[in-house]
């Protein structure tokens, strides 16, 4: 298996990946594309990004809406920089849209309340019922590996069913996620949303109609990822934009912004799959959810957070290996916790997931156990990663400055008297 020079991602890194000549990934390549030092014109683009929203705002007008576009928020720290932008900066009236997908973590339930407290914002939250989300998570699971299809589905189907229900055209997301991890797509191709990535990226390929029958899945369990028809996107002229197309983007920054002005609040202990303490910490299943990436392709979370970091020039590629030694191949606590939630067995989830295993980085030994062949820690340092080390930033990941941001064995967090966030836990929380 070949590995990024620069970074961590292996060649079989979700959902595409492409290695250069110099071994370098799309990722970085894209990382580098929208380095300040590069000729990108961003008071040209975020000009382009004024005119839209003024766009918006005379569309709301002639239509008499009182809202000018819709932010789908998770209660996250780009949620909370989304709507933070569009409000103080932007003079934007956005109504805020949440698909609760029931797999919350306490913190996550903190900061969306916080998010809605702090913003004074309309807003609109669909919860979906246990009994369909069991039904689904445990379909999918068993079909594609994925215990979060629902999330996704809603995610990106539920506000743009309100977009077409009050007549609202903009809805405004973050970052292009595909594009800042692997480089999916170019800087230069100004990517809006479209329900073809919908479908292929975040829906795994299915439509909802294609679950009813399956593993007791009803007509009105799918109904929250049923996609308005083509001639009511036409209709309302719906449009999804990236914020990260139009001004440049750096998450921790805009973390740390959002900390000052608005509260939202990391979590004060470590986690099991990764040491960021600020980026999805608001989704209880993600552990699993990423430790089934890990069975599946051979890394994890924390080659994720690692390979950002390293492009970044806070981490060198040595510091970001012994994260993924550390993290990427832990079977996390909650695994039995939606083993008992869908109903099976931990053997049978291991089951399930023995098919989908990438045969390249994973073979069963003498006993029938399988074992990975590879992993980005059993390679050297070589000239070719040497030759492809960015510069080292003066700001380092696992230093004082960010101590609430990073996990530091050597130098925790200090708890901060929420108990949300200052202990995990095991359970999941549906409101």
């Amino acid at each position: 298996m070949r590995y990024c020079a620069r970074c961590l991602y292996p060649e079989n890194a979700r959902p595409t990946i492409i290695f250069d000549d110099e071994c370098i990934c799309s990722g970085c390549r894209y990382h580098e594309s929208r380095s300040k030092q590069l000729d990108i014109n961003w008071e040209e683009r975020e000009e382009m990004f004024r005119q839209i929203l003024e766009e918006a705002k005379r569309m709301a007008k002639e239509r008499g809406n009182s809202h000018d576009c819709i932010v789908p928020v998770s209660g996250g720290k780009d949620s909370h920089y989304q709507v933070w932008l569009l409000k103080e900066k932007y003079g934007m009236n956005p109504l805020l849209v949440t698909f609760n997908h029931a797999y919350n973590t306490p913190a996550g339930n903190r900061n969306l309340y916080n998010l809605v407290e702090k913003s004074g914002c309309d807003f609109v939250r669909y919860t979906a019922g246990l009994d369909s989300v069991r039904r689904i998570s445990r379909y999918m699971l068993e079909t594609v590996g994925d215990l979060t299809w629902h999330y996704h589905a809603g995610i990106r189907t539920y506000p743009f069913q309100v977009a077409v229900e009050r007549n609202i055209p903009l809805i405004v997301w973050g970052e292009h996620g595909f594009a800042e991890l692997t480089g999916i797509v170019s800087l230069e191709d100004f990517v809006e949303f479209t329900r073809w990535t919908r479908k292929e990226h975040d829906m795994r390929g299915y439509e909802p109609h294609d679950l009813i029958g399956k593993g007791g899945i009803t007509e009105h369990d799918i109904a929250p990822y049923i996609y308005p028809s083509d001639e009511d996107i036409a209709r309302v002229e719906v449009r999804g934009i990236y914020l990260s197309n139009f001004l440049y983007w750096n998450a921790k920054t805009q973390a740390e912004i959002m900390m000052r002005e608005w509260d939202f609040s990391p979590i004060a202990y470590e986690r099991e799959r990764t040491f960021s303490l600020h980026s999805k910490i608001e989704d209880h299943a993600n552990d699993v959810h990423d430790f089934l990436k890990y069975l599946k392709f051979g890394y994890g979370r924390a080659t994720d957070d690692a390979s950002m970091e390293i492009r970044h020039g806070r981490m060198t590629r040595e510091e970001g290996i012994a994260m993924v030694k550390r993290y990427d191949s832990r079977e996390p606590s909650t695994l039995q916790t939606y083993c008992d939630f869908l109903g099976i067995t931990k053997q049978q989830f291991y089951d399930w997931v023995e098919p989908m295993r990438d045969e390249r980085l994973w073979k069963k030994n003498a006993a029938g156990v399988w074992e990975p062949q590879d992993a980005v820690f059993l390679h050297e340092i070589g000239e070719l990663e040497e030759r492809a080390r960015v510069a080292p930033s003066k700001e380092r990941t696992l230093s004082e400055e960010n101590r609430r941001m990073y996990y530091n064995p050597a130098n925790p967090p200090l708890k901060t008297g929420e108990a949300a966030l200052d202990q995990p836990s095991l359970t999941f929380r549906v409101i």
